[in-house]
């Protein structure tokens, strides 16, 4: 017998900022993708197209727990946008009564709180700064480019220039991508900053490319920024679809993110289960990728 049978599967499409998504509610936690199906379902011409697909399972730690895969198929350890995606789903459907809960992911556990559908808040966690400046050397070119590298539990760098327009940001991030100084890759950030309450950012995701908006990214280039003295403590973000509310105290604090989630429309499509029979048996209930 094979391993796998099909079924239809509810999903809703959803966008953080223009940054996009697959959320499926999977409780029996039983899907089992691999990586070119989730390639060909993110395909925009011949699948559902998204930056990342979101399973919401069970956890024996938290209310949820939420499997990121980036368009590639790969796995991600957390997504800002996707969480709040999640978090208007959950409170959405009635997955949960409350407004507030925690939801698991591969870089931990985050709290959620709905305020309303524009204004969902996550505690993003204590970013990890390991360079507040360095010189990245670029290969093949006399250019050595100032960066910030940073977690906030998936890595990050912060590249702050004077003009989005201007900055050559298409040809800049393949290449900061591919250095070898992030071998397990790296979400990207070009940042220009208006005022200390204000920046613009434009993103590459690992994984997935350029995408309109990403809510760790924004994070870390907020961090960045009070780290090298460019930025005050709250900040606005502004992404081409909207913007996002950050807030961090500092070293040893936790970030603060706000903004908004949005469902874009429901379906259905034939996705693999994994049988019973198959289906690990591991200490959280989930089953592993």
């Amino acid at each position: 017998m094979p391993p796998f049978n099909r079924r239809l599967v509810p999903f809703t499409k959803m966008h953080g900022l223009g940054n996009d998504f697959a959320v499926i509610y999977t409780p029996d936690n039983s899907l089992s993708l691999d990586p070119g199906f989730i390639s060909r379902l993110a395909n925009r011409h011949i699948g559902i197209g998204f930056d990342q697909l979101l399973l919401i399972e069970t956890s024996a730690r938290a209310d949820f727990f939420c499997r990121i895969y980036n368009a590639d198929g790969s796995e991600a350890e957390q997504c800002g946008n996707g969480l709040r995606c999640v978090a208007r789903l959950i409170h959405e459907q009635g997955l949960s009564k409350d407004r507030q809960f925690e939801i698991e992911t591969r870089a931990g556990i985050f709290s959620l709180q709905v305020y309303d559908y524009d204004h969902i808040q996550i505690i993003m966690g204590t970013p990890q700064i390991e360079s507040a400046m360095i010189e990245l050397e670029l290969p093949d070119t006399h250019r050595h480019l100032p960066i910030s590298i940073l977690s906030m539990g998936n890595p990050h760098a912060i590249i702050k220039v004077d003009s989005l327009i201007t900055a050559g940001i298409e040809e800049l991030a393949p290449r900061i991508s591919a250095h070898s100084r992030f071998p397990e890759g790296v979400n990207i950030g070009f940042m220009q900053v208006l005022s200390k309450h204000h920046i613009r950012l434009r993103t590459h995701e690992r994984g997935s490319g350029p995408t309109l908006a990403c809510g760790s990214n924004a994070c870390a280039a907020v961090a960045a920024g009070i780290a090298n003295g460019w930025l005050n403590q709250s900040v606005n973000v502004e992404f081409e679809y909207g913007s996002l509310d950050i807030e961090w105290q500092g070293d040893g604090h936790t970030i603060k993110m706000t903004g908004p989630a949005v469902t874009v429309y429901t379906g259905e499509i034939s996705l693999p289960i994994m049988s019973d029979e198959k289906r690990p048996d591991n200490e959280s209930g989930l089953s592993q990728s």
